[in-house]
């Protein structure tokens, strides 16, 4: 059996993780996996002809024992002639003033410390302990998310960090295996109590679903690392295409981008969504904008035919107008005639959004089985119908609620993520009354049983990813 230093060595020379001279900063919490890599280089320091630092960044979220944490590993590298940088960070009182997620605001500060420390010492590489277990939850909690490549493709053996680069070299290894080693060593750790907590989603995968999956097979951690390691290599290669293929597709004119759909038709499926989501990135700096799987797909369906003309409004103020055969990405003008940019809904026919399909005409009209169908009197609205995106202001009148409620909020309350709110189909009568949140909630005059006054039956599906 291969040992675990053997492992991690051969890791390390297969994917060229360190060189002869590199500047090494270890990130060490006190706990097994990271006393378990500081115990390995140091180990090693002297083959691999490196030189070796410590950072430990103290919380605060944990009293005293964090604190004596930040001891334990300061004593430790002193111990062992390691320079340590240490700090502590209030966590709590950012939390308090910020809000938000806690494990997200301490990624965020202790990254900016890490970055900090390497720029001051001239430290060319972070080494942190992810090991393959770490691997394996990453890919789950990615599939459960979206189960979009970017999320399957997990952690990077390395990738750039700040003026340098950010290494992994015990992804070959998984967490038992670590503190075996450890244990072999007569290593000492620390013990972080929130991990041994269902709080946060990590931790719910660690503790009820990897076990599980390990029953079924004890290598699966190595597979999750052998399968990131495909996709990476796959997704970086299909990028490298799309890329290349993007200028011949999509064209830069000044302010805004010119899809001709002919060409994007004719280039490969996988390659399709690639030249999207480059595209968002040249639009966006928001990952979650960037990523977004619902505008990837609002803009494919919007490409997939060059019949007359079509609009989709999309976030920060940009629209994708389709002039059949071509798509222009740009912002909306101040200037520009909303009346123009509005989405008309034709009587008795259907019409396509980027989410949805309705239909509105007759009350004679039989929806299927499956579609979510209200009546109404015609009466009650003004003809024409539009789709829109939601407007600063809106409001909606509710069954059951004597004042109108704010769209923003009913968004909010479904669970609608913020970088879909603004996209969001909205349809509106000639006076601009919202008549219905296409797949949310529906004006207090509609009804699901037909009155006798309704004339006018409003059916919504939605299409399918």
């Amino acid at each position: 059996m291969v040992s675990f230093e053997t492992k991690v060595k051969n890791y390390i020379i297969e994917h060229q993780l360190i060189a002869n001279g590199d500047r090494l900063l270890i990130a060490c919490s006190g706990g097994i996996d990271s006393m378990g890599l500081l115990h390995f280089f140091i180990k090693f320091q002297h083959i691999f002809e490196i030189q070796l630092f410590v950072a430990h960044v103290d919380h605060m979220l944990r009293g005293s024992t964090s604190a004596e944490d930040r001891v334990f590993v300061e004593k430790f590298c002193k111990e062992h002639g390691v320079p340590t940088f240490s700090t502590s960070i209030p966590i709590p009182q950012y939390l308090q003033e910020e809000g938000g997620n806690s494990q997200a605001i301490c990624r965020r500060e202790r990254y900016s410390f890490f970055e900090k420390t390497m720029q001051t010492y001239h430290i060319n590489k972070l080494v942190t302990a992810h090991h393959a277990d770490d691997q394996l939850e990453s890919l789950l909690m990615a599939l459960t998310k979206s189960g979009a490549v970017n999320g399957l493709k997990g952690m990077y053996a390395q990738r750039i960090f700040s003026s340098g680069i950010l290494i992994r070299p015990f992804l070959a290894v998984t967490k038992e295996e670590i503190w075996k080693y450890l244990m072999e060593l007569e290593g000492s750790y620390r013990e972080d109590a929130s991990n041994e907590k269902d709080d946060y989603t990590r931790n719910r995968y660690r503790h009820h679903v990897v076990p599980l999956l390990k029953r079924e097979n004890p290598h699966v951690s190595s597979n999750a690392v052998y399968l990131a390691e495909n996709l990476q290599q796959d997704d970086d290669f299909l990028n490298g295409l799309a890329l290349e293929r993007f200028p011949h597709v999509i064209e830069k004119q000044n302010d805004s981008f010119l899809l001709k759909i002919p060409l994007f038709q004719n280039e490969a499926v996988a390659l399709q969504r690639r030249m999207i989501l480059i595209l968002l990135n040249y639009l966006y700096n928001n990952v979650n904008t960037t990523q977004s799987k619902t505008l990837v797909l609002s803009i494919l369906n919007l490409i997939k035919n060059t019949n007359g003309s079509a609009l989709v409004y999309l976030p920060e103020g940009n629209i994708a107008v389709r002039k059949y055969d071509e798509v222009v990405f740009k912002k909306q003008s101040n200037d520009t005639d909303e009346t123009k940019l509005l989405q008309e809904v034709s009587l008795n026919e259907w019409t396509h959004t980027s989410r949805f399909r309705l239909y509105i005409g007759e009350a004679s009209f039989e929806p299927k089985e499956m579609t979510n169908f209200y009546y109404f009197n015609s009466k009650d609205f003004h003809l024409p119908f539009r789709i829109r995106p939601r407007k600063d202001g809106d409001r909606i009148s509710i069954k059951g609620m004597d004042a109108q409620k704010r769209l923003s909020r009913i968004l909010i309350d479904e669970k609608i993520p913020l970088h879909e709110r603004d996209t969001w189909p909205i349809l509106v009568d000639a006076n601009d009354d919202v008549i219905a949140i296409l797949g949310v909630r529906v004006n207090k005059f509609f009804s699901k049983t037909k009155r006798p006054t309704d004339d006018f039956i409003l059916c919504i599906e939605c299409k399918k990813s």
